[in-house]
């Protein structure tokens, strides 16, 4: 088979395990503290990396370090809002606003890569946006707007950042040194805002160490971001950030059937109207429009190939 059917069942993979850990996580916040939680996920994730990868550790340059720990910002930023919003919303509605990101990505191109959008760009983020509205918004107005769809859709736009930089800095550096840099960034990010949280009072240090708990963590920190993220990393050197996030947007339908069968949540038909409309405009912006960046058909680890932004000209 060749590399690219390889990374799209790759990242078909990735989408089904994020999608499934939405489940995971909400059931696993009734035991945690949001910040403690993701901070023993990392953790453990990143030392089960670097046992894995000892060789890569030693051949890791300053220029990785910096394009990693760039990737672990936004990533990590986008776990924060994601998993503090699931606390006050549903699985389900978590996972297709948190698909969003795959809209924000060309809009994101255009605006800071100076990439140019097609109608159908515009029309599926208009669908998107639309859809949005009535998943997350109730019938009554705005005024009672989940404030965890809120924050779900902020981890959303650094979602879509951190797919951008991915397909960028894969054709730079080592994949397996990128993949390990990220993890380990987003923990050593998490245990200073845990207790810079707890100090300020705004969120408590709470972590049961109940079974269930320690199977959320495990599930997230091996599958979820040790194993999902190494492969992400890999397969997007084979396809472009537009291509990744037509994949991704499987990632919300994996999440509510997963909601479905294991917590028993149903969407009203009013959030299934806004679903719809969410995956229309994911399908518009990214099948029928022409691709926002070049298909990368093989990697490049040697050289440097820099992706340039709009305001670096020279």
């Amino acid at each position: 088979m060749e590399q690219k059917p390889k990374a799209d069942l790759a990242l078909m993979f990735c989408s089904f395990i994020w999608g499934v850990t939405f489940v995971v996580v909400k059931n696993a916040l009734d035991e945690s503290s949001v910040f403690l939680f993701l901070a023993v996920r990392f953790s453990i994730a990143a030392v089960i990396m670097a046992i894995l990868q000892i060789q890569v550790i030693r051949r890791i340059e300053p220029q990785e370090i910096f394009a990693g720990m760039r990737l672990a910002f936004f990533m990590f930023a986008g776990y924060c809002f994601q998993t503090a919003g699931l606390r006050y919303t549903t699985a389900s509605n978590s996972g297709f606003v948190t698909g969003s990101s795959v809209v924000l990505v060309p809009l994101l191109l255009a605006v800071f890569w100076g990439r140019r959008l097609t109608k159908w760009i515009y029309l599926g983020a208009f669908a998107a946006l639309v859809g949005l509205y009535f998943l997350t918004v109730p019938a009554e107005g705005l005024r009672y707007l989940n404030r965890g769809d809120v924050l779900t859709f902020v981890a959303a736009g650094f979602y879509a950042v951190h797919i951008i930089l991915v397909g960028e800095y894969t054709r730079e550096h080592s994949v397996r040194a990128l993949s390990l840099i990220q993890v380990a960034g987003c923990a050593v990010m998490a245990w200073p805002l845990t207790g810079f949280t707890a100090a300020i009072h705004w969120q408590p240090v709470r972590f049961t160490g109940s079974w269930q708990l320690w199977l959320g963590i495990l599930i997230c920190a091996v599958f979820a971001t040790a194993v999902a993220f190494t492969v992400q990393l890999w397969a997007q050197q084979y396809t472009s950030p537009g291509h990744a996030a037509i994949l991704f947007a499987l990632e919300p339908v994996f999440a509510v059937i997963t909601s479905y069968v294991v917590l028993h949540e149903r969407l009203s038909s009013r959030a299934m109207n806004g679903a719809g409309l969410v995956v229309a405009g994911i399908m518009l912006a990214e099948l029928l429009a022409a691709p926002t960046a070049p298909e990368a058909p093989e990697p490049v680890f040697e050289g440097r190939i820099y992706f340039k932004p709009w305001w670096r000209k020279s």
